[in-house]
């Protein structure tokens, strides 16, 4: 893997080994930003990084489950030494966890979902924004989901799990901006990878496994699904610095990127594109006590 030539920016893909990840690392190793990918699969990793190198691009891979610190750690420091500074960190690792009413899941498997989509993600935070903090530049970008910001019933693990990584993008990005570090959630849309394709090929072992993977081939097949390549490009483009005005905020693939970039200010001040309840106004609740 070659370490010559000096990349201008390095990126952290974390479950880089296939789908968006996947997809991720290979479109910045297109616009020359060199590539650390981590993720458990060897197998995997090496596919991953052929592709690199193939677009052009310079990389190094490290296997590593993300939930355990010490072998994260490691790996971290392997890309790190190989590449150089860390400047931005896409947290994509995930897995959907149990499918089905909370209180007849396996609540380990059910808690496992957590150690990997929420405290792989502050994990691997905290190894890279030391550095970020000191360099005074970076962006971490988490990979999230609509079913954080709704709800995702039978799917609860998932769908906690990211509303956990929403809420932590906004804390993360307060805490880091007077250190030139920006963090955003992102909705890369239900892709036709990753996820979605272990769902596809599992066979339902309940009705509410069939229900869920019913409902997501459906989805796949209507003319508005999202395409990887759209999810891979808006990554890239807030990786390039582009949306450096709108950290902190859950953004979606089907958003118009431009349109909000034009309103920035506007999301600022009215704090749009954050998770939170929508409450009634005093006025509201005035008119109704005395109705």
């Amino acid at each position: 893997m070659d370490t010559h030539t000096s990349p201008s920016k390095v990126a952290l893909v974390t479950g880089g080994g296939r789908g968006i990840g996947r997809m991720t690392a290979v479109t910045l190793a297109k616009s020359g930003v060199a590539v650390g990918l981590i993720a458990r699969s060897h197998d995997e990793l090496a596919e991953t990084a052929t592709m690199v190198f193939g677009a052009g691009g310079i990389g190094w891979a490290a296997a590593a489950d993300i939930t355990d610190p010490t072998e994260l750690g490691k790996a971290v420091g392997v890309i790190r030494r190989a590449l150089g500074p860390i400047d931005l960190l896409v947290n994509n690792a995930g897995v959907l966890g149990p499918i089905g009413p909370l209180w007849e899941v396996d609540a380990d498997e059910w808690w496992n979902t957590f150690d990997v989509n929420l405290r792989g993600t502050v994990l691997a935070s905290r190894l890279v924004l030391p550095e970020m903090v000191s360099m005074g530049r970076g962006r971490i970008i988490n990979i999230t989901s609509q079913a954080g910001v709704h709800r995702w019933p039978l799917v609860s693990g998932y769908s906690v799990s990211k509303a956990a990584v929403v809420k932590l993008t906004e804390n993360l990005a307060y805490e880091t901006r007077r250190h030139g570090v920006s963090v955003f959630s992102v909705h890369p849309g239900l892709l036709p990878v990753g996820m979605a394709e272990t769902i596809q090929a599992q066979i339902p072992q309940t009705a509410y496994e069939a229900h869920i993977r019913g409902w997501t081939l459906t989805e796949l097949a209507k003319s508005d699904a999202a395409e990887p390549t759209q999810a891979a490009a808006l990554i890239a483009r807030l990786a390039a610095g582009d949306g450096d005005s709108l950290s902190g905020r859950h953004l979606s693939v089907h958003d118009e990127f431009n349109a909000l970039l034009e309103h920035h200010r506007e999301v600022r001040d009215r704090d749009l594109y954050v998770l939170r309840p929508e409450r009634l106004t005093q006025d509201a609740l005035v008119s109704r006590r005395s109705a």
